[in-house]
């Protein structure tokens, strides 16, 4: 007697859209915050001053991400909403010409015409607003805009990101803040460069590169800021 497996398969893609988002706010979060803290100490702050910016930066970068992500991703939602609601409109006054459309849908996906259409009917009788949203609109569940879940994840991917530069600089001795932080959020973002790439399936070298270099030139950039003020 066989047994049938069910065939599992996984690609990076499915992973993009969660990994970028997290690999971008925890990148934000190090490099700016870090960035910050070596300007400020490069400057001859107190060992409290560079704290309290540090801090400050974390917070303020938090809740920056996390308003940004909620008003753009609510402006997602309302749009989806309108389109779910238009939609439905249309299959309450047109249901032939939604029948049509969403077979036309499958002809162009390679269906001949009369498969095509027994498809779109059997999927409108069992899910009609479904099978649109999924077809036409290209909406699903796992697509759907969630404003306040988006909000968190973006908050939380920064602040993971921003914490680091801010413990280095709560553990170094005050002559040595700017080079312990630019150390520390170096090798945290090459990190968080080399991690994205590994589980985006791709070679990890240019990726870490690319991040190390442009945080190096960061931190330089700041840290002569604050030289030149502090003087």
């Amino acid at each position: 007697m066989s047994r049938l497996r069910m065939h599992a398969e996984h690609h990076a893609v499915e992973k993009l859209g969660w990994l970028r988002a997290a690999v971008l706010g925890a990148n934000d979060g190090t490099l700016s915050t870090g960035s910050l803290i070596v300007g400020v100490a490069s400057a001859h702050a107190s060992h409290g001053s560079i704290l309290v910016a540090g801090l400050s930066a974390l917070v303020a970068g938090a809740l920056s991400m996390a308003a940004g992500e909620y008003v753009s991703v609510s402006s997602q939602a309302d749009s989806e909403q309108a389109d779910i609601a238009r939609e439905k409109r249309e299959l309450a006054t047109d249901w032939s010409g939604e029948v049509a459309e969403l077979a036309g849908i499958y002809r162009r996906r390679g269906l001949d015409e009369a498969l095509a259409r027994q498809v779109a009917v059997e999927l409108m009788k069992h899910d009609a607003i479904g099978a649109h949203a999924r077809d036409e609109l290209g909406l699903s569940d796992a697509t759907t805009a969630r404003p306040f879940q988006a909000a968190l994840a973006s908050a939380s991917a920064f602040s993971s990101g921003a914490i680091l530069p801010v413990l280095a600089a709560i553990l170094t001795p005050a002559p040595y803040v700017s080079w312990g932080v630019s150390i520390i959020s170096i090798l945290a973002l090459a990190a968080l460069g080399a991690i994205g790439a590994v589980a985006g399936g791709a070679p990890p070298l240019r990726p870490t590169l690319r991040v190390t270099f442009w945080g190096l030139v960061a931190m330089i950039v700041t840290g002569g800021i604050g030289q030149v003020f502090g003087v």
